[in-house]
C-alpha cells in the first residue's frame, strides 16, 4: 500500500495529466526510459500512432522509478510509464492500455515482463514470441490481462 501511495505521490508531484480518451482527446502518458534504449523509442512511437500524447523522460535511475511505482519483482522491463493513476511496465500494447483505462480495475497497473520479440517496440521481422500482459496490484497479486501470439 505504501508503494502505491508513493507512486501516486510521484505522479502528482510531476503533474501527470489525466485527459480522457473520450471525445477524441489524446490520453496523456508519461514514459521514463534509459537514454540509450532504442526499443523504448519504438514503443513510444507505437503509443503515439495509437492516439496517446506521450511525454518521455530519460533517466539513469530506472530502478528507483520502478521501486517508487510499486513494481513487483519479476515484472520488470526496460521502461516504466504512468497513465491515469496506473503503472505501465514494458512493451504493453496500446489496445491493452486503452482497455485498462476503460475497465478501470482496482490495480497498480500492467506489465509485459522482459522484452518479448514481436511486442510493440520489439519487432524483429517475422519472429513473434507468445507473451502475456499481466495485471498487478500493490498486494503482490497478479493475473493474466491478455495474451498475444
Amino acid at each position: 500500500m505504501r508503494k502505491h501511495i508513493l507512486a501516486l505521490g510521484l505522479m502528482a508531484a510531476l503533474g501527470f495529466s489525466t485527459t480522457a480518451l473520450a471525445g477524441g482527446a489524446a490520453q496523456s502518458i508519461h514514459v521514463y526510459k534509459s537514454p540509450t534504449c532504442g526499443c523504448c523509442g519504438d514503443w513510444i512511437d507505437h503509443l503515439e500512432e495509437n492516439g496517446f500524447d506521450v511525454t518521455a523522460t530519460n533517466s539513469d535511475d530506472m530502478g528507483r522509478i520502478k521501486a517508487e511505482a510499486g513494481l513487483i519483482p519479476g515484472l520488470g522491463s526496460c521502461h516504466t510509464a504512468f497513465v491515469d493513476g496506473y503503472v505501465i511496465e514494458g512493451h504493453v500494447p496500446a489496445d491493452d492500455i486503452k482497455r485498462l483505462l476503460a475497465e478501470a480495475p482496482k490495480a497498480t497497473g500492467l506489465s509485459v515482463p522482459g522484452m518479448p520479440a514481436g511486442s510493440p517496440g520489439m519487432e524483429m521481422g517475422d519472429r513473434k514470441d507468445h507473451y502475456k500482459v499481466i495485471l498487478f496490484n500493490d498486494q503482490g497479486q497478479t493475473r493474466v490481462f491478455n495474451q498475444h501470439n
